[in-house]
């Protein structure tokens, strides 16, 4: 396999036709993984339809034309770290107790079992680029893949000064110009800005990210391999090369609907979820720039979209497009004014419902849809039960594989979203029911509420539907694990120690 890093020209904006084919598979081949992430991606494309308007995702589209595409598929957990975490592990935050950014999976249990050790373990080539793990360091030990290309943060490393978080980032200056936004109150804090980057395309980190895994495409020959790609768009900061944002220059911008009363009758705990970020929120509309940022977070996606493309086109093109499962998938939703939200963190709609999408060579059932309520934690086990092997682990999520043979199969489960000690969401294909630590509680009908503007849980005549649905609340919530600044993390020499004990927890 060749480890370059240089940057080659972008591929064409659309994958060539005869992609999209879906030819049988030779029970002699074994079966290759290639697992695409996008990040902080809402229902926002065209065949989820969350938007409200046209998005540019043909790529994603034309994926979905050749395998099952979930409409209702929901992330672990509303945040990075958390999300992620339960992606690799096949465990729910309320197992692992990883309940947010600020924690490491390999310091707080140095022998999980991961998606991509497992293949490891099974013989498979294990490579991948961009974001898997959550991005910063500590997250993404060497030992789990063969070998690994991070991006370098060049789009933005005038906000990558934590030197413990990005130890392989050099800070520079930001460019004449910044905050591109035009708001002025987001300016120094972090990731908090969209525009148009004054650099070639060829230069952003996800275009880099993806020319490692077309290079591995093209140079790699022998064992089967799993090969993860994440890109980093459409996460803050929305800064896209011009022709993604010309795509929706003249465009009829949909902005989200937030009617003034909407969180009358939600309970304290969301309340004060949904009042974080609420100044950027407001400093964003008072400058005039909630339409052009919502027009970048679209040009984000569309951007996202068109890596994805390029790694496709690149499968199509080699001698692995007839036997290599594809997966792609967002690690959770995001708001845009929502519920007066902005940001994500939240146990609402759009901050859980994510693209999801599963394409098999022998599939039979590709083009549909199910409606069938399904999470992101059931990666794990879904490829293992796909690849006809065998493990121990005692998954948290369902197996998919019923689902991909018969999209309307009958599906007994809901789907779960845990965010913080005690707080989850429960979503079947009809209602969302939502239970905090305090024991309040919200519950929407989707049939007649897809917005989730109407409270439910006081209603006496639901009591019964939500003793149904809570039913599949976790039957106990893990402890917070120790947090990051419990522990001394060695970045050269890839170890944890933690500061109470002594032990000391090696990565390599």
């Amino acid at each position: 396999m060749i480890n370059t890093r240089f940057i080659r020209n972008l591929r064409p904006f659309l994958f060539l036709p005869f992609a999209i084919a879906l030819p049988g598979l030779n029970g002699d081949t074994p079966r290759n993984v290639l697992m695409i992430s996008v990040d902080d991606m809402r229902d926002w494309t065209n065949v989820l339809g969350g938007y409200g308007g046209e998005v540019h995702t043909p790529h994603m589209d034309a994926l979905a034309a050749r395998g099952i595409n979930f409409t209702n598929a929901h992330c672990p957990s509303p945040v990075c770290n958390p999300s992620r975490t339960s992606v690799m592990s096949g465990l729910m935050p309320s197992t692992t107790g990883i309940y947010d950014n600020g924690q490491w999976l390999r310091a707080n249990y140095p022998d999980k079992m991961t998606l991509p050790k497992y293949f490891k373990q099974q013989g498979y080539q294990v490579v991948g680029s961009g974001k898997s793990f959550h991005h910063t360091a500590g997250n993404n030990p060497p030992d789990q893949w063969h070998d690994y290309f991070r991006f370098s943060w060049a789009d933005f490393p005038w906000t990558r000064s934590n030197k413990l978080a990005y130890p392989w980032t050099e800070w520079k200056p930001p460019p004449p110009g910044y905050p591109f936004s035009n708001v002025e109150y987001l300016r120094g804090k972090e990731e908090r800005d969209w525009g148009i980057l004054p650099q070639k395309e060829s230069e952003y980190d996800d275009v880099q990210v993806v020319d490692y895994a077309i290079d591995f495409l093209e140079n790699h020959s022998g064992e089967a391999f799993f090969l993860s790609v994440g890109t980093f768009h459409p996460h803050l900061p929305w800064y896209i090369p011009k022709r993604y944002r010309d795509l929706y220059a003249d465009s009829e911008i949909h902005l989200p609907e937030a009617p003034e009363n909407d969180l009358d009758d939600i309970p304290p705990i969301p309340q004060r979820w949904a009042e974080r970020r609420r100044d950027e929120m407001e400093a964003v509309t008072d400058a005039g720039e909630w339409e052009e940022a919502v027009r970048c977070y679209l040009a984000s996606i569309s951007f996202a979209d068109a890596q994805v493309g390029r790694v496709l086109e690149a499968l199509a093109e080699s001698p692995y497009a007839d036997n290599t499962i594809i997966i792609l998938w967002s690690d959770h939703g995001w708001h845009l004014g929502e519920k007066d939200h902005w940001h994500k963190s939240t146990l609402w709609e759009e901050a859980t419902r994510v693209p999801f999408i599963i394409a098999t060579p022998e599939m039979e059932t590709a083009g549909r849809t199910s409606s069938a309520p399904v999470n992101l934690v059931s990666i794990f086990p879904t490829l293992v039960s796909l690849m006809e092997m065998e493990s121990d682990i005692d998954f948290d999520g369902p197996d998919l594989a019923p689902l991909l043979a018969n999209p309307n199969a009958s599906w007994p489960h809901a789907s779960l979203i845990d965010f913080g000690y005690g707080n989850t969401a429960v979503r079947d294909e009809r209602w969302r029911y939502i239970r905090y630590s305090d024991g309040t509680e919200e519950l929407y009908d989707h049939q007649t509420d897809p917005n989730e503007w109407r409270n439910l849980a006081a209603d006496p005549a639901y009591q019964t539907i939500k003793d149904e649905l809570a039913k599949h609340l976790p039957p106990h919530y893990a402890k917070d694990v120790p947090r990051k600044d419990g522990f001394v993390f060695d970045p050269d020499k890839w170890t944890f120690t933690n500061k109470e004990t002594g032990q000391v927890v090696h990565g390599r």
